[in-house]
């Protein structure tokens, strides 16, 4: 990892991609929110929040491990998300 600034970008763009891309089938599909798609943009924003927490922490003992903890839990985040989406 090169820095937490990178992480902070790669968080933003991956959820902020997911969000788009429910955006992008609203769009496609109905023309409107529906409940399930409002579903997976709130559970995205709740993910980008909880992560940012994580990445802001100061009392860390071991950070190399932290931000490796941070990256799986937004990959894990991210494939839950898109699988959501690929099931609307």
């Amino acid at each position: 990892m090169a820095n937490v600034r990178t992480l902070k970008k790669d968080i933003n763009y991956v959820l902020g991609d997911i969000i788009e891309a429910v955006y992008i089938w609203e769009m496609s599909t109905t023309g409107k929110p529906t409940e399930a798609s409002s579903a997976i943009i709130d559970e995205a924003i709740e993910k980008f929040d909880g992560l940012i927490v994580k990445v802001n922490q100061k009392n860390v003992e071991n950070k190399k491990s932290h931000f490796k903890q941070i990256y799986s839990d937004l990959e894990e985040s991210a494939n839950q998300l898109v699988d959501k989406i690929n099931a609307l």
